[in-house]
């Protein structure tokens, strides 16, 4: 079992209520309130949960600049006050920042029974087998 320090534990539950803001600021048509407080649990979890050295290191290296300048821009964008727009550019950021890690993901959920059948459906391989293709960072 993997032992989480108290700091690591506090981001876990920041980044589970940053998500669960989210999710219901996008179900109640894109309330910016929602979704405003859903982006800073979020950025101040994965703060707590990796630290902020490594978190300014991931979102501030040369290569992932773009994805950076997206995703905080639409936090930014949420903050000002057009939901809309803001969460299209953090999605965008986000696919881009984090797509390094979707192969491995891909993998792993494959493995799991369930899933790992429904991810083999004719109409969902296809995508999947994309999105699982390993890529390098621009």
């Amino acid at each position: 079992m993997i032992s989480l320090t108290d700091s690591q534990k506090i981001g876990m539950g920041l980044t589970g209520f940053g998500v669960f803001f989210l999710f219901f600021g996008m179900i109640l048509f894109f309330d910016k309130a929602l979704l405003a407080i859903g982006n800073i649990l979020f950025v101040a979890g994965l703060s707590f949960v990796i630290g902020l050295e490594r978190t300014f290191r991931f979102f501030f290296q040369k290569h992932k600049m773009k994805a950076t300048s997206f995703f905080l821009g639409g936090v930014l964008i949420v903050l000002i006050g057009w939901p809309i727009v803001g969460v299209v550019l953090e999605i965008y950021g986000f696919f881009l920042l984090f797509r390094g890690f979707f192969p491995a993901a891909v993998g792993f959920i494959r493995r799991i029974p369930f899933l790992g059948s429904l991810l083999n459906l004719p109409f969902i391989s296809g995508f999947v087998d994309k999105v699982g293709e390993s890529n390098t960072m621009v």
